[in-house]
């Protein structure tokens, strides 16, 4: 009964030490960056999915039925754009085998990180990185243009308010006609 446990013990202790390596490692600075931009890119703007494909396709060069069919594998943009970018990485062109080895290397079994895929594939992820992080600064450039566009048009709602109810715009007072202005400012 004793060996028995002693050797249960054992091989836990062989397996927590064979597993620390591993654990110890976790992932880079660099991985951590791109999880974040990813992360970024897939949050749910205002009509922010569309032009996030929308980027993706012009930085890439690929299809709408392409990004679709990496959807419903359930990738997020972020990691669409991850995944492209290591293919092309790979021979300049994204080639469908490329694409699908990579995304098969991070959904598993077993689930790899970027960086371990990258290494894999004697990559580096700088420039996935500076590719990812030029796509979302793109689309955060057209979501604050499209906000200041929204406020102008606000602006001009309320003016065209203030104007039916017979209001100045700005004081939201009544508004006054030219006379009566003179016969205020001829009382000062």
């Amino acid at each position: 009964m004793k060996n028995i446990k002693f050797s249960l013990m054992f091989t836990g202790l062989f397996l927590c030490a064979a597993a620390l390596p591993a654990l110890a490692g976790g992932i880079s600075g660099e991985e951590k960056k791109l999880e974040a931009i990813a992360a970024e890119l897939d949050k749910n703007h205002s009509e922010g999915q569309q032009r996030v494909a929308d980027m993706i396709k012009a930085q890439f060069g690929v299809s709408d039925g392409l990004i679709m069919g990496l959807r419903f594998k359930k990738l997020g943009y972020g990691e669409i754009a991850i995944a492209l970018s290591l293919a092309q990485d790979l021979h300049r062109i994204i080639k469908d085998e490329d694409l699908y080895k990579i995304v098969s290397m991070r959904q598993g079994p077993p689930v790899m990180g970027w960086g371990v895929i990258a290494k894999d594939l004697g990559l580096k992820l700088g420039p996935v990185i500076s590719r990812v992080q030029k796509i979302s600064a793109e689309v955060r450039k057209d979501e604050k243009g499209d906000r200041a566009k929204e406020s102008e048009v606000e602006k001009i709602k309320e003016q065209g308010k203030a104007e039916k109810s017979g209001k100045d715009a700005k004081t939201g007072e009544p508004k006054k006609t030219w006379m009566e202005r003179m016969k205020s400012f001829m009382r000062r």
